[in-house]
C-alpha cells in the first residue's frame, strides 16, 4: 500500500491541479478514462504517477551514467563483433555491419569511429579465447549492467537484485544482443540479395524500387526487440510487465524520431565543428547517446508506473478484504 505521507502529497497535487482553469478540466477527464490492464485505475493516476517517477527520479543523472558506460562500451563491442564475424560464413557481413554502424549513428560522426573500426578488423587481434576478446565481453556487459542499475535508482522500483544476478543477467543480456544484431545484418543481407535477383529477373518494375526500404523494418524491430530485452530482464518486477510493453513501443517511437530529428539538426544547425575542431565529432556522438539514453529511461518509467499501480492496487484491494 502507498505510506500515508504519499498518498497525502498525492492528494495535495489534485486539488493544487483542480484549481487551475482548463488544467482541472484535464484532470476530471483523465479520472473518467479507464487504462486497459489497470484494473480500474484512470489514466489521471497513470499520467501522476508517470511524471513523479520523472521528476523525483533524477533523469538527466541517470541517463548521464548510462551514457558514459555505452560509450566505454561501444568499442569493445566492435571488438566483440568483430572477432565473431570470420566465424560467420556470410559473404559480405562485415561490410553490411559496417553501413549499418553508420546509417545508425548521427549524420558526419561515422568518420571518427571509421578508423578505430577499420583497425581492429585489418589487424585481428587474437580469436575467440584470447584476453581481448573476453575483456572486449566484459566491458560490453559492464554497459548493459549499468542501464539496469540506472533502472533500479527509479522511485518505482522496489525490489533490487544481489550484484551477481544482475551482472550475470547483464552478461546474458549482451551477449542475446548481439546475436539479435548478428541476425539482423544476415537478415538484410538475405532481403538484398533477393531483391537483386527479383529486379534482374524483371519481376519488380522501377516503379517499386521503394520496396527496397523495407530493409529498414529490420532495423526498427531490432530496436524494438532489444529495448524490450532490456525493459523485460533489467529489474525484477519487469517480469510483471509483457515482453513487448508500452513503454517499448514509447521508446521505439521517441527513438526513431530522434534518429531523424537529431540527423537534420547535426545537417543544418550544428556548428560543434567550426567551435570545437574534430574532436566536436565527439561531442555530438555524446549528445545522441545522452538523449536515446534519456529516451530509454522515459519508456522504461512508464512501464514501472503501470506496475507500481498495478501493485498498489492489489495490495490495496487485499487489505480491504482482510480489514
Amino acid at each position: 500500500m502507498l505510506e500515508t505521507k504519499e498518498i497525502q502529497k498525492k492528494d495535495s497535487i489534485e486539488k493544487e491541479l483542480k484549481r487551475v482553469p482548463i488544467v482541472n478540466w484535464l484532470v476530471l477527464t483523465g479520472k473518467r478514462i479507464p487504462v486497459p490492464g489497470l484494473q480500474g485505475m484512470s489514466l489521471y493516476d497513470l499520467l501522476e504517477m508517470y511524471s513523479l517517477g520523472i521528476l523525483k527520479g533524477a533523469l538527466t543523472s541517470r541517463a548521464g551514467g548510462i551514457s558514459y558506460s555505452f560509450f566505454m562500451a561501444l568499442f569493445p563491442f566492435m571488438l566483440f563483433m568483430l572477432t565473431l564475424i570470420p566465424y560467420i560464413p556470410i559473404d559480405g557481413f562485415q561490410e553490411n555491419f559496417l553501413g549499418l554502424i553508420s546509417e545508425v549513428l548521427p549524420p558526419k560522426t561515422f568518420t571518427a569511429v571509421d578508423s578505430v573500426l577499420a583497425d581492429i578488423a585489418t589487424n585481428k587481434y587474437g580469436g575467440l579465447l584470447s584476453f581481448g576478446f573476453l575483456v572486449s565481453i566484459f566491458l560490453m556487459t559492464n554497459g548493459v549492467n549499468a542501464v539496469f542499475a540506472a533502472f533500479e535508482y527509479s522511485v518505482h522500483v522496489q525490489k533490487i537484485r544481489n550484484v551477481l544476478k544482475q551482472y550475470l543477467i547483464s552478461l546474458g543480456t549482451s551477449l542475446t544482443m548481439s546475436f539479435m544484431l548478428i541476425l539482423t545484418v544476415a537478415a538484410t543481407i538475405f532481403f538484398e540479395f533477393g531483391f537483386t535477383f527479383l529486379t534482374e529477373n524483371g519481376w519488380i518494375s522501377e516503379s517499386m524500387m521503394w520496396l527496397s526500404n523495407l530493409r529498414y523494418l529490420l532495423f526498427m524491430f531490432l530496436i524494438f526487440c532489444t529495448v524490450s530485452m532490456l525493459y523485460y530482464f533489467g529489474t525484477t518486477e519487469g517480469k510483471e510487465t509483457r515482453f513487448f510493453s508500452a513503454g517499448s513501443v514509447l521508446t521505439t517511437i521517441l527513438s526513431l524520431l530522434t534518429f531523424y530529428g537529431f540527423g537534420i539538426y547535426v545537417v543544418k544547425f550544428s556548428k560543434y565543428n567550426e567551435l570545437y575542431g574534430s574532436i566536436g565529432t565527439l561531442l555530438v556522438l555524446m549528445l545522441f547517446i545522452w538523449l536515446n539514453a534519456i529516451i530509454l529511461l522515459l519508456g522504461f518509467e512508464l512501464n514501472a508506473s503501470i506496475t507500481r499501480l498495478r501493485n498498489d492496487h492489489k495490495t490495496a484491494k487485499a487489505s480491504k478484504l482482510n480489514a
